[in-house]
C-alpha cells in the first residue's frame, strides 16, 4: 500500500482507466450538499489566485482508494476505485464542464489542459474503447459517457440522459462557471479563466491510497468508513495550534490555560447552520476566519483555510495570533450571553445578535467580528451605523422572503473590499456597496416593493414565529424610544390576532365578497399584536366589544394601547386592518431604512419573478376561485380533497396549509411535490395553472407539458425492477396515454423497456424511439434480473408511484 497527497494533475495525468466497479453505488451527490459547496470553495481559491497570482492556496477534498489490476502487456494501467468514486466522478464532471465552457469562449489552450486529465489520447486506447479516464460500469455508464463526450457547446436539455444527476451536475458547473467568468469582452476575463484552471489542476488535494492487486481492499474500505465520533474543525485547529506553539518553544500548558477559550460548555454547544449542526467553537472560528480573510469559507473548509491563513497570510507567530483569537472569542461569548438575557437593554450589536438568533441566521456575524477587531479600533458610532446598514439589507430581504443563500459571499466581499478603509468612511462605503447590488439573489429592496408586498401578505402564516415576533418587538421598541421608555422584554410574548382566526361566529359579515375580504385580512400584519399574557380562547374568539376590554388589561405594550386609541371606540374591520398594516410597514421601513432615493432595481427580474409563487397569487390573478376543489393524483389517498380558501390557504379536514406540498404531505403521509400532486376537477394540475400565471402557456389545455420529471425518473429506474405507465403518470401528474405516446417518440426517455402495462406485460405497440433499435424488451428485463412468468413481470419487483416520486425528488 502506498499513500500520497496528490493534486488532480497528479491523479489523472498519466494514461489510465480508473474503473467504478459494478458493485459501487450509483452517483448520488447533489447541488445543495455537494456541488454548490465545492464550487464555492473553488471559486474562493480562484478569486484568491486572481488577486494574488503568486500566492499559495489549497483545498483538501478527502481520500480515495485505488486498487491496481494485474498489468497486461500492451494495455494502459487499470485500477478499480474502491472508495471515493463520488468525488472522483464529480471532479471529472467539473473539469469537463470547465473545458467545454472555455472551448466555447475560444480559450482552447486552457481547455486542453483539462481535457488531458479527463480523456486519454487515442493512441493509448484500442480502437472502439472509451477514451474516458474514469469509467463507470454501473447504471451511470451511459449518462457519464454521453455528457463527457458531448461536443461543446453542450446543450444539456437535448441529451438522452438529461434527467440524470450526472448530467445535472455538469449543467450546474457549466452554468456556475459561465456566470463567474462573466462577459468575455471585459478586462480580467482571461486571468479569471487561467486562475480557475490552475485551481482545478494544482490546488485541490486528495489523499490517494494505492493498493496492489493482491491487497485486501475491503479491510481498507471498512477502516476508512468506520463509524466513530468525527473531529470538529475546532478539534483539528486546536491540535494544529498547539503543535505550532510547541515548535516555537512556547509553554503550551500556560498558553492553553490562558489563551484557549473553547473547552467549555458554551463553546461545545452545537448550533444549527442550515441543515447541519456544528459546534459553536467551529462556527466562531469559521466566522473569525472570514473576518480576517474576506473570503467566503464553507464550514467543511474551516481547518484547511485556518492552516493556510496561519502559514501564508497572517504574518504573525501563533503565540501572537492566539491571544487575538481569545480576545475576540470572549467578546463573541459576551454578545451571545447578553442577547439571551430577556431583560437586558441591548446595544445595537447585541440586538443584531438577538435578531439573528430569532431569524435562525448567522450571516452578519463575520462582519461584527471584523468591525470589532482590536487592531482596527473602530469607534462605536461607526460600528453601530454599519451594523444598522447591513441589518437593513438582510431584514428587508427577509420581509420579502427572498433567498439568503448568497448573502455570505457579499459579507465577505465587504470585508475584503473595505478592510483598509478609514473608520469614518466605513458606513458610507458599506452603504454604497450594498446599494450597487442589482441581482435578485443579493439586492437591497426599496420601500415601494416592501409596501406593496406587505400590504396583502399573510405574514402570520408566511413568516416563522421568531421572525414575526422580532418585527413586532422592533416596532414596540421604536414606539418606546419615542417616549424614552426601556426596550420591551424579550420573553416570547404571544402573537394575538385582533380579528380572530375563527371569526365566523362572532364577527359575521354579509355576502360572499365581504366574507372573502375578511378571510384575506386575518393574517395580515395590521391584524396582529403582542400581548404580555395569552387571552383565554373564549375571549380571543369573542366579539370585538369583549376583546377590546380584554386588550385594555394588556396595554402595557404600546402596540396594543395605540391600536385601541386608533379605533377610538369604533369597530375593528378590514379598513382598520389595512390602515394599521400601512402604519406598521412605515415603522418597519424607518427601523430598517434604505438610503434616500434607493429603489432596489434588479437586472434579472425573471429570476426574481419565479420565486415564491403561491396559491394566493393564482387567486388574485383570477386563475383560481375561492372554494375550488382540488383532488389528489390517483392512489390510496384519492378520496381526500383540499378546498382553496379565500386567503390562499388550502383546507383539509378543518386544517389549513400554506403550500400545496404541505397539504400533499398531510394527505400522503410523505414528502411530495404538491404542484404535481393536486389537480383541478378538469384534470389540470396546480402546476399547469402556475405555468399559465407565469405566462408560459394558456388555460385551454395546450400548455407545453414539462416532461423533465419523467426523464429524471426514467433515468433513475433501477435494474431488476419495473413500473407501469399508470404509476408513472400518477407520479408526474398526467394520464397514461399521453405519457406512453411521449415515451415512444422521445429520444431522452431512457430505460423505456422497464415501463410495462399494469399487468406486467410488454405493451403490444411498444417501439423504441430509435427505429433502428432491435433489442427485445422482455429479454433485456430477464437479463437485468426481472422474473418473467407467462410474459408478465413479477409484481413484487414493481415500483409504485410513491417510489417513483422519491426518485424524482432525489
Amino acid at each position: 500500500m502506498k499513500t500520497d497527497v496528490q493534486t488532480p494533475m497528479e491523479v489523472f495525468y498519466l494514461p489510465q482507466h480508473l474503473v467504478v466497479p459494478l458493485f459501487q453505488r450509483p452517483y448520488v451527490w447533489d447541488e445543495e450538499d455537494q456541488w454548490a459547496p465545492l464550487w464555492q470553495d473553488i471559486r474562493r481559491m480562484a478569486e484568491l489566485r486572481v488577486r494574488e497570482p503568486n500566492g499559495v492556496v489549497s483545498h483538501f477534498l478527502g481520500a480515495v482508494v485505488l486498487q491496481a489490476h494485474e498489468i497486461q502487456q500492451g494495455h494502459i494501467p487499470v485500477s478499480n476505485i474502491i472508495d471515493g468514486q463520488q468525488r472522483l466522478t464529480t471532479l471529472q464532471i467539473l473539469m469537463d464542464a470547465t473545458a467545454a465552457v472555455l472551448d466555447e469562449l475560444g480559450l482552447e489552450a486552457l481547455a486542453g489542459q483539462l481535457v488531458v486529465l479527463t480523456h486519454n489520447q487515442a493512441n493509448f486506447v484500442p480502437d472502439g474503447e472509451s477514451l474516458l479516464k474514469v469509467r463507470h460500469t454501473n447504471r451511470d455508464l451511459a449518462a457519464f459517457a454521453e455528457v463527457m463526450n458531448a461536443e461543446p457547446p453542450v446543450n444539456h436539455s437535448t441529451l438522452h440522459h438529461s434527467g440524470s444527476l450526472i448530467v445535472r451536475a455538469h449543467k450546474f458547473f457549466a452554468s456556475s462557471i459561465t456566470e463567474w467568468l462573466g462577459d468575455p469582452t471585459t478586462d480580467g476575463h482571461a486571468e479569471r479563466a487561467d486562475a480557475l484552471v490552475v485551481v482545478l489542476t494544482r490546488c485541490l488535494q486528495l489523499v490517494v491510497i494505492n493498493l496492489g492487486a493482491s491487497e485486501n481492499s475491503q479491510e481498507i474500505f471498512e477502516t476508512l468508513n468506520a463509524r466513530g465520533t468525527p473531529l470538529t474543525a475546532a478539534d483539528l485547529i486546536k491540535n494544529f495550534v498547539f503543535q505550532r506553539l510547541a515548535i516555537d518553544g512556547v509553554d503550551t500548558k500556560l498558553a492553553y490555560a490562558r489563551d484557549w477559550p473553547f473547552d467549555t460548555k458554551f463553546w461545545e454547544t452545537e448550533i444549527s447552520v442550515g441543515r447541519y449542526f456544528v459546534s459553536r467553537s467551529s462556527l466562531f472560528l469559521n466566522q473569525w476566519l472570514i473576518s480576517r480573510t474576506g473570503d467566503e469559507i464553507g464550514p467543511q473548509s474551516t481547518f484547511t483555510r485556518f492552516k493556510s491563513y496561519v502559514e501564508q497570510d497572517s504574518k504573525q507567530r501563533m503565540s501572537e495570533l492566539l491571544p487575538v483569537v481569545k480576545q475576540q472569542a470572549d467578546q463573541y461569548e459576551a454578545w451571545t450571553i447578553a442577547a439571551a438575557d430577556k431583560d437586558r437593554q441591548l446595544t445595537p450589536v447585541e440586538m443584531a445578535i438577538y435578531r439573528m438568533q430569532a431569524n435562525s441566521i448567522e450571516v452578519l456575524k463575520p462582519l461584527l467580528i471584523w468591525l470589532s477587531s482590536p487592531k482596527r479600533a473602530i469607534p462605536e458610532a461607526q460600528i453601530n451605523e454599519v451594523v444598522a446598514v447591513a441589518e437593513s439589507w438582510v431584514v428587508r430581504r427577509q420581509l420579502l422572503r427572498l433567498t439568503g443563500s448568497d448573502l455570505g459571499r457579499i459579507v465577505a466581499d465587504i470585508i475584503r473590499t473595505h478592510r483598509d478603509a478609514p473608520a469614518m468612511e466605513l458606513p458610507n462605503r458599506v452603504r454604497s456597496h450594498l446599494t450597487r447590488l442589482n441581482v435578485s439573489s443579493t439586492y437591497w429592496p426599496g420601500d415601494d416593493e416592501i409596501r406593496t408586498a406587505l400590504a396583502t401578505e399573510a405574514v402570520y402564516i408566511r413568516f416563522k414565529r421568531g421572525r414575526l415576533r422580532m418585527m413586532l418587538e422592533a416596532v414596540e421598541n421604536r414606539f418606546r424610544m419615542q417616549t424614552d421608555q426601556p426596550q420591551v422584554p424579550r420573553r416570547g410574548f404571544p402573537i394575538e390576532h385582533v380579528l380572530p382566526q375563527k371569526w365566523e361566529a362572532n364577527w359575521p359579515v354579509d355576502g360572499l365578497e365581504a366574507e372573502q375580504a375578511r378571510a384575506t385580512h386575518v393574517h395580515r400584519l395590521g391584524n396582529l399584536t403582542l400581548l404580555t399574557g395569552p387571552l383565554n380562547s373564549k375571549v380571543s374568539n369573542g366579539p370585538w366589544t369583549a376583546k377590546r376590554e380584554a386588550f385594555k388589561e394588556h396595554d402595557t405594550l404600546l402596540l396594543t394601547s395605540r391600536l385601541l386609541r386608533k379605533v377610538d371606540g369604533g369597530d375593528w374591520d378590514e379598513d382598520s386592518i389595512d390602515a394599521r398594516t400601512e402604519a406598521l410597514v412605515d415603522e418597519l421601513l424607518q427601523i430598517w431604512p434604505a438610503p434616500p432615493g434607493h429603489i432596489g432595481v434588479v437586472v434579472n427580474p425573471e429570476a426574481k419573478e419565479a420565486q415564491g409563487i403561491e396559491v394566493k397569487h393564482l387567486l388574485i390573478a383570477g386563475l383560481l376561485t375561492p372554494g375550488t376543489r382540488l383532488v389528489p393524483r390517483p392512489g390510496k389517498w384519492a378520496s381526500a380533497e383540499a378546498i382553496v380558501r379565500r386567503d390562499g390557504l388550502l383546507e383539509i379536514d378543518q386544517k389549513t396549509f400554506d403550500s400545496p406540498s404541505g397539504a400533499g404531505k398531510y394527505v400522503k403521509g410523505s414528502t411530495t411535490n404538491g404542484w404535481y400532486f393536486w389537480r383541478l376537477e378538469d384534470g389540470r394540475t396546480l402546476r399547469d395553472v402556475r405555468t399559465a400565471y407565469l405566462g408560459e402557456g394558456s388555460l385551454n389545455g395546450d400548455l407545453p407539458y414539462d416532461w423533465s420529471p419523467l426523464h429524471t425518473i426514467l433515468e433513475s429506474l433501477p435494474e431488476g425492477h419495473w413500473t407501469s405507465y399508470g404509476n408513472l403518470a400518477n407520479a408526474i401528474g398526467t394520464a397514461a396515454q399521453p405519457l406512453g405516446q411521449h415515451i415512444t417518440n422521445c429520444p431522452q426517455c431512457t430505460n423505456a423497456h422497464r415501463v410495462l402495462k399494469s399487468d406486467g406485460s410488454i405493451a403490444p405497440n411498444f417501439v423504441w424511439a430509435d427505429p433502428s433499435d432491435q433489442r427485445r424488451p422482455i429479454e433485456m428485463l430477464r437479463g437485468e434480473g426481472v422474473r418473467i412468468t407467462n410474459g408478465q413481470a413479477d409484481r413484487d419487483q414493481e415500483l409504485s408511484s410513491d417510489t417513483l416520486v422519491s426518485l424524482f425528488a432525489k
